[in-house]
């Protein structure tokens, strides 16, 4: 398949955007940890719990997940607080 981006699996984890979920209050231990990265190459890893299933029959008009995309969710504080550290367009 010919896509206009497509994501480099050797891009580094470079920096967290925002806090750790155990700052923000989002998990107890490092096994529940939602988080947001910048990568090496400018990109940015989301880790977060996986609903593609969930959410796949009803998403918005125009929204589609290819076969190897998947939708994940992650806590709407730990977006809020990474703002800061998100560049403007």
């Amino acid at each position: 398949m010919n896509r206009s981006w497509e994501a480099d699996p050797s891009a580094l984890f470079e920096r967290r955007l925002g806090k750790t979920a155990q700052e923000l209050g989002n998990s107890k231990d490092k096994n529940e940890c939602p988080d947001i990265w910048q990568l090496s190459n400018g990109d940015v890893a989301v880790i977060g719990r996986d609903l593609t299933a969930a959410y796949s029959a009803n998403l918005p008009a125009g929204v589609s997940l290819a076969a190897d995309e998947r939708l994940v969710v992650i806590p709407g504080n730990m977006l809020s607080a990474a703002k800061e550290d998100i560049p403007d367009a």
